[in-house]
């Protein structure tokens, strides 16, 4: 019963993403649009989405892409614990709204709803008694100066079975599906987008060879941060499709998604051929082997047909990058360590360090230097122009991330391995 249910669930989520919005709100145009400065508030989820950085890597890629100059601009807020109505901060820390204006703020992505779900069926009426007081705290707000800011609303995510460790499993998850259907309807009323998490982290419940993809059932571990930021991005502004390079060995015949491939030679018992990149390439899962069924298609592929018998090393300009049969070829490879992925994953490492630099800046990380006995030592007099500096830094890295990665034309070969039983 449970598996049929998930089954479902996957093909009303693979609609919803196509669409963009995982909502019943139709919107003409993406909730994210090119050049937009985007602020992220909420709980432990939204937090550590600055750490992870995929979101934001996949974000500016579908902003980038082919609009260079339009990349936007991503400020995360997020506060571990926070709730709707529980965000409390230190002494003297600047006021939310005050920093929504300093970033000129066009869109805000609100992640909730986990934390008050631990209130359970009693506390859905609340929670969206709260929900329409945040929504209005920030209705006809212009922090960007000139026009409305524009909400979204982010769900939680499916509580995953971890045995011992989630007691109460199947509770926990109906009381998130409630909360969860709150937060829809209420972004609904409002015509706001709204991204629905739970039933893509519901999609993942269904293969058990797979990797976790929680640290305790509620938290997302890396790989959790990879496939949910996939997901989210989806339903903020859809991108191209990943790399598919299809190739007959015989027939010397190639057709590429994302790609162009051309001159397909054999060579010495191989394959040669070159490999223009049209668009940035996918992100590269946090885990070696496997990855949920459902999510594989998020990655790069190369399918060769028709190679002779045997091993083959696939290099790109000279570097390996993956080996397999040439069984494993015909049925499709991930490609997740070309040099072009190498520098998306170096992209996205950027993208973690400017956030650092903001976060030094915004949330100091002793407060006895604001507000306790080092105030007026030499440290804490010289607090306030170190964490100037940082923010300078922050919109300096900021700039460079707006160049994206290079893309060039490469030369990709198979060569065959020697088989050591028989050479």
């Amino acid at each position: 019963m449970m598996m049929s249910i998930h089954k479902r669930l996957l093909a009303v989520l693979a609609l919803v993403l196509a669409v963009g919005v995982a909502s019943g709100v139709a919107t003409p145009e993406s909730p994210v649009r090119p050049g937009d400065r985007i602020a992220i508030v909420g709980n432990t989820f939204a937090d550590q989405l600055r750490v992870h950085g995929y979101l934001e890597t996949l974000l500016l890629q579908r902003t980038i892409q082919g609009r260079r100059g339009k990349a936007v601009s991503v400020r995360n807020l997020g506060w571990g614990g926070d709730m709707l109505t529980a965000r409390d901060r230190p002494t003297h820390f600047p006021s939310e709204e005050s920093t929504l204006r300093a970033h000129q703020t066009d869109v805000l992505i609100a992640c909730f709803g986990m934390g008050e779900s631990f209130a359970g069926p009693e506390g859905l009426a609340e929670f969206r008694q709260d929900l329409e007081a945040f929504i209005t705290s920030h209705r006809g707000k212009k922090y960007n100066g000139h026009s409305e800011v524009r909400l979204i609303l982010v769900s939680p995510i499916a509580g995953e079975d971890l045995g011992n460790l989630t007691p109460g499993w199947k509770r926990r998850n109906r009381e998130l599906a409630a909360y969860t259907e709150v937060m829809g309807e209420v972004a609904a009323e409002h015509q706001i987008p709204f991204v629905n998490l739970y039933d893509a982290a519901l999609c993942l419940l269904d293969d058990d060879t797979a990797p976790r993809f929680t640290r305790n059932g509620i938290n997302p571990n890396s790989y959790g941060y990879w496939a949910m930021s996939r997901a989210l991005a989806d339903g903020l502004v859809p991108g191209e499709a990943p790399w598919r390079l299809r190739i007959d060995a015989r027939a010397k015949t190639a057709h590429g998604r994302g790609v162009n491939i051309s001159s397909v030679k054999s060579d010495a018992g191989g394959l040669r051929f070159t490999v223009e990149e049209k668009s940035w390439p996918s992100l590269a899962p946090p885990t070696k082997g496997k990855v949920h069924d459902h999510l594989a298609r998020n990655r790069d592929t190369l399918v060769v047909e028709r190679l002779a018998p045997g091993d083959y090393l696939l290099t790109v300009d000279g570097e390996p990058v993956v080996a397999a049969t040439h069984r494993k070829w015909a049925e499709g490879v991930a490609i997740d360590a070309s040099p072009v992925h190498k520098s998306a994953e170096a992209y996205r490492r950027d993208v973690n360090d400017k956030n650092l630099q903001f976060t030094y800046s915004w949330k100091a990380l002793n407060q006895v230097h604001i507000v306790g006995e080092r105030k007026k030592s030499r440290s804490g007099q010289a607090l306030p122009n170190e964490v100037i500096e940082f923010y300078r830094l922050a919109k300096r890295k900021d700039e460079a991330l707006r160049a994206g990665i290079r893309l060039q034309t490469r030369e990709w070969r198979l060569t065959r391995t020697p088989d050591p039983f028989t050479e």
